[in-house]
């Protein structure tokens, strides 16, 4: 489903790539070519995230399954730092107009401008409710909403030359238009980054998680606690769990996995190991050479 409505806004986007780039060219409007040049970083990003979607729906028939997934996450990455570049020519471009202002066709600007924000405002009725979830489909939505604010400052431009005749209003829009932008794109490639780092999620503690895992009867202690995202809504987690013996190994496996997937993990690892109890901040580094199995609650 999100695979679709990803092709849709990617035909709807690169549909009027095409009417936006000749309007902005012989309008002379600087809003509208860097919109224009906004909606071509569209077409690539779009077509970046249809490609992760894809990939990631394979990942039940995958060898590589966590490869997969990071598919969506490196697409989101590269959406930002793309959407980087667009802002920084945007406001170069715009700085100079403003110095040179170039004569301007309002009337052409404002219908092509005006046609685009409906465009725009159709992409981002279809990508609507799947954003929150799914960082890949939260790069391209950044994407068009970037274009829905850069076509409301287009019209405003195009408003303001056609009564007024002021020209710098076109390159003042463009370079607030490249600021918002750019601070998108940054909040996209921070989130994107710290999963491709394997950075533990901001909302998860880590000891908090070892105290859980310690609830249980049979657990001794706890030790090498791990916790990432594998992509937007996949947390996973690995621990190892020190056991008086591993004799009753599959209920308590059964056991501390249900607990880990109550707690939101969608990915869980846990091998248990024997070893006589211990007391002190060395305990966690201790060797424990009777392990056990690992189990994965997916």
């Amino acid at each position: 489903m999100v695979t679709r409505r990803l092709g849709w806004v990617l035909a709807l986007t690169a549909g009027f790539l095409v009417v936006e780039l000749v309007g902005g060219w012989l309008s002379g409007s600087l809003a509208l070519l860097a919109d224009a040049g906004h909606m071509a970083t569209d077409v690539a990003a779009l077509t970046l995230a249809t490609i992760g979607a894809r990939i990631a729906q394979r990942r039940a028939h995958a060898a590589y399954r966590f490869g997969n997934l990071r598919w969506e996450v490196l697409a989101a990455m590269v959406n930002g730092l793309v959407l980087v570049g667009v802002a920084i020519a945007i406001s170069v471009e715009a700085f100079g107009r403003l110095r040179t202002p170039h004569e301007i066709d309002a009337v052409l600007f404002g219908i092509v401008a005006t046609a685009g924000l409906v465009v725009n405002l159709v992409s981002l009725r279809v990508l609507h409710g799947h954003h929150h979830h799914d960082l890949n489909v939260r790069g391209a939505y950044l994407h068009i909403m970037g274009d829905v604010l850069g076509s409301v400052g287009a019209v405003t431009a195009a408003v303001v030359i056609q009564f007024t005749g002021w020209l710098p209003a076109d390159p003042i829009i463009s370079g607030l238009i490249s600021l918002l932008i750019l601070g998108s794109a940054w909040r996209l490639i921070k989130e994107s980054g710290s999963i491709l780092l394997d950075r533990v999620p901001p909302h998860v503690s880590v000891a908090a998680v070892e105290e859980r895992l310690r609830t249980l009867p049979e657990v001794d202690r706890v030790h090498d606690v791990h916790v990432w995202t594998v992509t937007s809504g996949l947390v996973a987690m690995s621990a190892h769990v020190v056991v008086p013996d591993l004799a009753h190994h599959p209920e308590v496996l059964r056991r501390l996995g249900t607990e880990m997937a109550s707690a939101g993990f969608g990915h869980v690892t846990i091998q248990l190991e024997t070893g006589e109890p211990c007391e002190g901040e060395d305990c966690g580094d201790a060797a424990h050479p009777h392990a056990g199995v690992a189990s994965a609650v997916s």
